[in-house]
């Protein structure tokens, strides 16, 4: 046999290894979103729990390995050379479109990229067999897909995402009715039975979606248990039920927190045992036709006329490549910074504080809020006044000055139902042989429970419900992306030859560094808003000044930078101080709803003008780096329609009015090290003259110029960018009186 293949089978190995960790990456959200969102535990007894689950699963593994030999396509129609051209187009798109939305902190379906995929490859093999074929033996596209299969997974995938909406809606308003917001006294009486029903539910999703066809659990018990069934719930719940009791009232243990545990290790479980197909599973197809392929040699068989039919008999997958996966599956859950991403935007979807907003809004997401409000009137009208003050006082949330910083994004009872009703649903599917998505299921039910949770409030639901559309959307990509990507790829292997696959895994390596770099550029300016917990705390007050005056500083370096690219018509140069400033601009403009606002909100009434003057500080710093983009903007579009550049003398002119910011940053920054606002005094006396130098700018520079007319559009621009200037260096001047004031607060504790 060619040695290429057992190439070929590395690569596989290797992209595989690759698959599992972008896969948990972006999977780790289905397991871990509920228990990370409601803090049941720290995040690193989370991931204990979540990867004994993970172990689990991988080595319970069943015959899910099925659907990448033959679950999409029919393999009897393909050579053995055409079926490692399929497995290899699909795994190296795979790896990248996975690997994409870790990225952007998107969750996608591990599912639903494999089947896509696998058909996308399939289609465009068969393809090019059709093309060159003899017309009187050539087949139908249609004797190449398994269409059948592949439309009942697609069609369950979808219609969940609105079964899994509804269900998680309704038991979460049901829910919050029994419980309210203050859970603690109902639940004290009725808690026991609530965590009994919730660890018989996924008692149930364990049994039937994790370890239901293993080779661990025998068949014999699971058709006992099967027969039995109504039998075994009532056993199991009344059994959790008392446990619960014991733990509540004798042990004084916090119960939800291990139904939410217990729900985080299941669906890990389920995750690692189901989804495993989705990364190692193609691996092991292409291993079985190397195998198969292997035989054939040995008998002295042609290899060219090789189909690889023997893909569809039943195979056991052999468990230490299982083993092996899950290892890497638990290192990748630990240590990838992209699976916090991905978490990260579940949990900000479906909180229940307000705060900055990671989406904006979209003409659907406001039609659908308008309708809902609409709706809400109609039923105040319909529905008696005392039933809507009673339901009205069961979902009254708590006060925000009750709310401490770091609290949970929600409370337990919401994570709670998050995990049983997605753990029921997938149990269920599983129950009645209907394929579905668990990150689908997981994530709708989610944000079902977060709409009925009232988490989406007017101020925020146009961009939560955004947020939804975007996410989902993103699935439809998914399909779309996976399909034309891995049409593409196996196109170019099949006609490029060996040339074809080291392009392409070349390719796939480039891209890989590539995006790990911009997450990394990402997750760097995102940590640059960093939240002052408490207004009270003067250290962290001062922090936050101080990296507001070296924000200061960088703002006259651009500046400065900005006036000699302009004249020596760097327009390189331009364009990195431009994408700088509005990088700057961007984060301050972030820090307002994400740091000021939480920090200055409910601050008690001898903080108040504390609370005030950093709101002033930063809205001047805000608005003096508007006037630094809009001059670097101006700057670099002048220089990009291939204007001369700025003579000296007009930059001079800018420069005269630029000396401001170099004296008043640095005192500035003095002041903040030092403490002592009386350091800033002489330099705020320079802001008298500051009119007076601009209009002095415009005398010399427009009024009374007597030499040979300069260029219209160079003096357009030099009054433009004199009075940003101005504007710039008189917000700076407001900033730092502000500060001077700040200061002196903070030089005068107040008493609690």
């Amino acid at each position: 046999m060619d040695t290429i293949y057992y190439v070929v089978l590395g690569i596989l190995l290797i992209l595989a290894c690759f698959d599992l960790v972008v896969g948990v990456s972006n999977d780790a959200v289905n397991f871990l979103n509920s228990a990370v969102g409601s803090k049941a535990a720290s995040r690193r007894t989370i991931v204990i729990v979540a990867s004994i689950g993970i172990l689990l699963g991988s080595v319970t593994s069943s015959g899910m390995m099925e659907i990448a030999r033959n679950g999409v396509f029919i393999p009897s129609q393909f050579h053995f050379h055409d079926i490692m051209m399929i497995f290899l187009a699909v795994m190296l798109t795979d790896v990248i479109l996975l690997d994409l939305f870790n990225t952007y902190g998107l969750p996608t379906s591990t599912t639903v990229s494999l089947v896509f995929e696998l058909l996308g490859a399939a289609v465009a093999v068969a393809a090019i067999n059709l093309i060159g074929a003899d017309p009187e033996t050539a087949g139908r596209l249609g004797d190449y897909i398994n269409s059948g299969n592949a439309l009942k997974i697609i069609s369950a995938i979808f219609s969940s995402v609105i079964v899994a909406f509804t269900c998680g809606a309704v038991v979460m308003w049901i829910s919050r009715f029994i419980f309210s917001f203050r859970y603690q006294k109902t639940f004290h009486w009725i808690g026991a039975l609530w965590c009994g029903i919730a660890l018989t539910a996924i008692s149930y999703f364990a049994l039937f979606k994790g370890l239901k066809g293993s080779t661990i659990v025998s068949k014999d018990l699971v058709h006992y248990i099967e027969s039995n069934l109504m039998f075994w719930l009532i056993v199991c719940t009344v059994g959790w039920s008392v446990l619960m009791a014991a733990l509540q009232h004798l042990a004084k243990v916090n119960i939800l927190k291990i139904a939410v545990l217990a729900g985080t290790m299941a669906l890990a479980l389920s995750f690692a045992g189901n989804d495993l197909v989705n990364f190692i599973g193609v691996f092991m197809g292409g291993l079985s036709a190397v195998e198969i392929a292997q035989n054939v040699a040995t008998a002295g068989g042609d290899m060219a006329a090789l189909t690889m039919g023997d893909l569809a008999k039943p195979v056991v997958a052999d468990w230490r490549y299982l083993l092996g996966a899950g290892i890497i599956m638990v290192l990748a859950l630990i240590f990838s910074k992209k699976a916090q991403t991905v978490t990260e935007t579940e949990v900000n979807l479906a909180r229940q504080a307000g705060g900055v907003e990671r989406f904006g809004s979209i003409p659907p997401a406001r039609f659908i809020v308008r309708m809902a409000l609409h709706v809400g009137k109609v039923l105040e009208t319909i529905l008696p006044s005392s039933f809507l003050r009673f339901v009205e006082k069961r979902f009254e949330p708590i006060p925000r000055e009750e709310i401490l910083p770091g609290s949970p994004s929600f409370d337990l009872i919401r994570a709670s139902v998050n995990l049983t009703i997605a753990t029921l649903l997938i149990s269920s599917a599983t129950a009645l042989k209907l394929p579905l998505s668990t990150t689908y299921v997981t994530f709708m039910v989610a944000m079902g429970s977060s709409l009925a949770d009232r988490a989406w409030g007017r101020d925020s639901a146009v961009y939560r419900i955004t947020g939804v559309m975007t996410v989902i959307s993103g699935w439809f990509f998914t399909a779309f992306a996976a399909f034309a990507m891995a049409s593409i790829v196996a196109t170019a292997i099949m006609y490029g030859g060996v040339v074809g696959i080291v392009g392409m895994v070349a390719l796939v390596a480039f891209l890989l560094v590539k995006s790990a770099r911009l997450h990394k550029k990402r997750t760097q300016q995102q940590e640059q808003i960093k939240t002052i917990a408490d207004m009270r705390d003067v250290a962290a007050v001062r922090n936050s000044c101080a990296e507001i005056g070296h924000l200061m500083n960088a703002m006259a370096e651009i500046y400065e930078n900005t006036l000699v690219a302009l004249h020596s018509e760097d327009r390189k140069r331009l364009k990195s101080l431009k994408k700088e400033a509005n990088r700057i601009r961007k984060v301050l403009a972030e820090k307002v709803p994400s740091e000021v606002l939480p920090a200055v909100n409910n601050l008690p009434q001898e903080f108040a003008d504390r609370g005030r003057l950093f709101v002033q500080v930063m809205e001047y710093a805000n608005s003096a780096f508007d006037s630094l983009t809009v001059i670097t903007r101006s700057g670099f579009n002048y220089i990009d329609n291939n204007h001369n550049g700025l003579d000296e003398e007009f930059i001079s002119g800018l420069r005269r009015m630029g000396d401001h910011m170099a004296r008043i940053c640095p005192a500035m920054n003095e002041m903040i090290q030092s403490g002592q606002p009386e350091a800033l005094d002489k330099v705020l006396q320079d802001s008298r003259s500051l009119g007076d130098e601009f209009a002095e700018a415009i005398r010399s520079q427009v009024v009374s110029q007597t030499d040979e007319a300069k260029d219209m559009r160079a003096m357009l621009l030099y009054l433009s960018l004199l009075n940003e200037t101005r504007s710039m260096i008189h917000k700076t001047y407001l900033l730092a009186h502000s500060q001077r004031e700040f200061e002196a607060s903070l030089a005068h504790p107040v008493n609690d």
